[in-house]
């Protein structure tokens, strides 16, 4: 039953990507509900019911949350919840992420010594947005990326990033953390991240991660969160270096016009992601 119901996430993900591709190739003429039901080979019927098994609202209520005056309010509104959770002497606009997430980052001699030693279990699992590869050490979770039918290459960078450490596969294991970190979880399903990177990019990683979901924020004020306001080009090489998807969210910065800009995984999957967790407080 479960496998069932995994089975028919990936399928809707993979129609709810096509709608995305063509609505943004369509988007100054905002194509109507038949012409998107048409581009992905589906009747107008079909179509609603898949959104709604995936997101909980209708296309078109989605697809409000694609436009980019969506886009710049949410932007206005988190920089003033973050205003708002600094003055108040918050990490964040909420403490329910914070209560979720914690990282801890790699030392110098570890990252040199390329994991030697070290037992990372890795495995396959479905989620919302696409079959992902999941990696983690006995100190938490180091890798999280989407494998868009290559595992092949997934496994292979998985390895060339931890030359040292050994590899054990465990399917069963993803299949469990991917339960936690895309469904409903509880204080008790804390999760750890292991970050490898320079200094800047972990201070990037961690301004993130007190971003809450269905916030959006953009390349300035990220860079003024990880304290160097000037730099948001090297806030862009930070995101682009992230091996951790989703929980790490680079798919919520976006640009000051609204424009959902680069994702190392697909624009349309961070469209995907920004709209889904804007629709989960309309789905409840």
């Amino acid at each position: 039953m479960a496998d069932a119901a995994a089975d028919d996430g990936r399928r809707h993900y993979a129609v709810v990507a096509r709608a995305i591709r063509f609505i943004r190739a369509n988007s100054r003429r905002q194509p109507s509900l038949a012409e998107v039901a048409a581009a992905v080979h589906l009747s107008q019927y079909h179509l609603q019911r898949v959104f709604a098994a995936w997101a909980g609202i209708s296309p078109k209520r989605f697809l409000q949350y694609l436009t980019k005056e969506y886009a710049k309010q949410a932007l206005r509104d988190c920089d003033d919840m973050l205003s708002v959770a600094a003055a108040a002497g918050l990490s964040g606009g909420g403490r329910l992420h914070d209560l979720m997430v914690s990282c801890e980052a790699m030392t110098p001699g570890e990252i040199k010594a390329g994991g030697q030693g070290v037992l990372i279990g890795h495995g396959h699992a479905p989620t919302p947005f696409g079959e992902a590869l999941i990696g983690w050490t006995p100190r938490g979770i180091c890798h999280l990326a989407f494998c868009d039918g290559n595992r092949n290459s997934g496994i292979a960078s998985l390895a060339s990033q931890w030359p040292g450490a050994k590899l054990v596969t465990d399917d069963g294991a993803a299949i469990r953390l991917a339960g936690k970190i895309f469904g409903g979880r509880q204080r008790s399903d804390r999760l750890h991240l292991v970050l490898r990177g320079t200094n800047f990019q972990i201070k990037v990683w961690e301004a993130l991660i007190g971003i809450e979901p269905a916030q959006r924020v953009s390349y300035s004020r990220l860079a003024a969160l990880a304290g160097s306001p000037q730099a948001q080009r090297a806030v862009g090489s930070a995101l682009a270096a992230n091996r951790i998807a989703y929980l790490i969210p680079c798919h919520r910065v976006i640009r000051e016009s609204g424009d959902i800009g680069n994702y190392r995984w697909g624009p349309e999957r961070k469209a995907a992601m920004l709209a889904w967790e804007s629709a989960q407080p309309a789905a409840a």
